[in-house]
């Protein structure tokens, strides 16, 4: 599972993996070589791999010049869960709003296309956008994604429709603000 995986390697969302980079596997006994499949190994140990795949990525391109107004919502409707903790232990790095299947989901601010995909369990079709300054977006659970990796992207760009994709049942958008690794509370840099 990709999030065991990343739990033992404290790696991040979006959960990217190169060739090259050592991962600790639970199940693989250090003295036992490297291709023996976990379903075979003892007990329980972390041990190093190296990953033979995919490829590291081409560097997308530098994101452009903000616009200088801020952030912008990138989607009208009712925010369904806020962001930071939840019940049961759970976290909210973002904000879910609702809005109608389809809808225009909008760039927050001027950028580049770092990701688009949904091989990230949970988020469906999923977009993170570079910004200058070392802030990054995320756009979630999309029905449909309109950009592709490295397009530079304007603010108030349509960049994907509204979906129920990924781990939710109604329509809804999961946008993400980062600044660098550390996720930020959306709200407060969202016009009111």
């Amino acid at each position: 599972d990709v999030y065991a995986i990343a739990r033992w390697n404290g790696i991040k969302p979006p959960y990217t993996i190169y060739v090259g980079q050592h991962l600790a596997l639970p199940g693989i006994n250090r003295t036992r070589p490297v291709s023996v499949p976990v379903a075979e190994a003892p007990a329980p140990k972390r041990t190093s791999i190296t990953a033979r795949s995919p490829a590291r990525p081409k560097t997308v391109p530098k994101p452009p010049s903000a616009t200088g107004k801020g952030f912008a919502w990138p989607v009208r409707g009712k925010v369904l869960s806020g962001y930071g903790g939840k019940s049961a232990g759970l976290k909210n790095d973002g904000i879910n709003i609702a809005a109608p299947r389809g809808a225009p989901v909008v760039a927050a601010e001027n950028g580049v296309v770092a990701y688009a995909g949904n091989e990230l369990r949970g988020f469906g079709n999923l977009l993170l956008l570079k910004h200058s300054g070392g802030w990054i977006t995320a756009y979630a659970h999309n029905e449909t994604l309109l950009v592709k990796r490295g397009d530079k992207i304007k603010k108030g760009q349509a960049i994907a429709k509204v979906g129920s994709s990924g781990s939710v049942q109604k329509p809804q958008l999961h946008f993400e603000l980062r600044k660098g690794k550390r996720a930020i509370n959306p709200i407060k840099y969202l016009p009111k």
